[in-house]
């Protein structure tokens, strides 16, 4: 009987765009206009120079470009510092039942080695579709399970996701596709504690680089475990926990398409996703009483049990640390009435008034919010329960809301006036000309019609 990386493997090579239901294409057209978006946010970012120091400092060399820059390099290095830019503002998409952020790792991939491996718009799509398709179920064997021993699934899940791309792509066979996972699999990696910092954001380039590598050692035939996934000692078996389960992966293969079902989320705010609810919330209670922060006694916010694993920085010190802080989160919102790119900056996190409206919030779990939902337990911190955001002000009103779904969820989808207002700020931070970024969000827009994905790569390269 087959086994789950083989059943993947022919899945990925059979399976065509036709197979996925209608509504796809556009869906996949606005998550990927979003993560070109993001790519160009991350190269106008903190990490930007390091990454830059440490191309200087490499003896790489090739045509490649990297967005938002005029450098240009060989592939390998492209897909790690296109990833990792992606995922630079904690900006770009989230699938919760992984939990990851794949497209950042998925485009990277693929825009790698476009001089060698051309790609019309529609193939592009399709290699997107089943890169997406192939890290989720992957992720819905091994469960959330993975996330919570301290692994991060963009950078280990994620891999997956990327290289099912480049597989459909590239035109791998199931044997090379088989092997291409036996060797991603020995490099999959990142670990939940250095969200926060650079490294975060690292953990999606090293996924897109390491898939690339993958699949061109299979190509040029390395030899690896056919049955890498499911094994004894293979990845569930090392990666996962005692719930994990690849038959419950190749039950979900037959799904009708993650991106429709249950879809992806596009992100509004600039942070982890887990506080996305929250600032939603604050910002609906400030323009209900049309108020400022000077007149608040307090805020209160209430979150799932689970809901806070990751924002672990209640005095954020840094901008990073901002990202991941749900206090620094509801300070600002109440303070601003806005939340931006700017907002998670080193210096707006360090304002004078944001330090003493800290003392002023209160952040917990509360078994409350943990709603009747049966799948409670497999859904990611940012999309279990419900949020419960209170204020009590200074003259002795009190008002609370509750959100189940933040803004961008599948329920509450972005408009493309929304992800282009976005696109449109995310170029300004890599200083790509303004008319040059449209004409390439145009492109992605009809992007099943495009002849070739260099043409749009070539607008968003100084």
């Amino acid at each position: 009987m087959a086994g789950l990386t083989e059943i993947i493997a022919h899945m990925i090579v059979e399976r065509s765009l036709e197979d996925f239901p209608e509504g796809t294409i556009d869906k996949a057209k606005k998550v990927i206009a979003d993560t070109f978006a993001v790519i160009l946010s991350g190269a106008g970012s903190e990490v930007r120079e390091p990454l830059m120091k440490y191309l200087s400092e490499s003896e790489t060399h090739g045509s490649t470009p990297i967005l938002g820059t005029d450098h240009t390099t060989s592939p390998s290095m492209s897909a790690l510092i296109n990833g990792t830019f992606g995922h630079a503002l904690d900006f770009d998409d989230v699938l919760s039942m992984m939990p990851a952020h794949p497209s950042a790792i998925i485009v990277a991939a693929l825009i790698a080695d476009l001089s060698r491996h051309a790609l019309s718009g529609r193939a592009f799509i399709e290699a997107y579709v089943i890169g997406v398709e192939t890290g989720a179920r992957i992720a819905q064997g091994i469960t959330v399970g993975h996330y919570e021993r301290g692994f991060h699934g963009t950078g280990t899940l994620g891999t997956f996701s990327a290289l099912g791309a480049l597989a459909k792509a590239y035109q791998l066979d199931v044997e090379q596709t088989r092997t291409a996972f036996g060797i991603a699999a020995s490099m999959a990696s990142g670990v939940r504690r250095n969200f926060g910092t650079m490294t975060k954001p690292l953990h999606t380039g090293l996924a897109a680089r390491n898939a690339l590598e993958a699949i061109r050692l299979a190509q040029c035939g390395l030899t690896a475990a056919p049955d890498v996934l499911e094994a004894k000692a293979g990845f569930y078996a090392a990666y996962g926990v005692p719930s994990s389960n690849p038959q419950v992966a190749i039950e979900a293969l037959s799904g009708p398409g993650i991106l429709l079902e249950p879809g992806i989320a596009l992100k509004k705010f600039a942070c982890c996703y887990a506080a996305h609810r929250a600032m939603d919330g604050i910002l609906v209670l400030r323009a209900r009483h049309t108020i400022t922060a000077a007149e608040v006694e307090r805020i209160e916010c209430r979150m799932p049990p689970g809901g806070m694993l990751v924002l672990t920085y209640p005095l954020p010190l840094t901008g990073l640390e901002g990202k991941f802080s749900l206090q620094y989160a509801l300070a600002a919102g109440m303070l601003d009435g806005e939340y931006s790119i700017a907002t998670f900056t080193d210096a707006a996190v360090n304002r004078p008034e944001i330090k003493e409206l800290l003392t002023r919030v209160v952040a917990l779990e509360d078994e409350c919010c943990r709603d009747d939902d049966p799948l409670f337990d497999t859904r990611s911190s940012g999309s279990r329960g419900f949020v419960e955001v209170e204020i009590l002000l200074k003259n002795g009103t009190r008002d609370m809301v509750r959100i189940f779904k933040p803004p961008g969820h599948p329920s509450r989808e972005l408009s493309w006036e929304e992800i282009t207002d976005k696109f449109n700020d995310c170029a300004r931070q890599a200083k790509i000309d303004a008319a040059m970024a449209l004409e390439a969000l145009d492109q992605i827009r009809a992007l099943q019609t495009c002849p070739d994905v260099s043409l749009i790569i070539n607008k968003l390269h100084h």
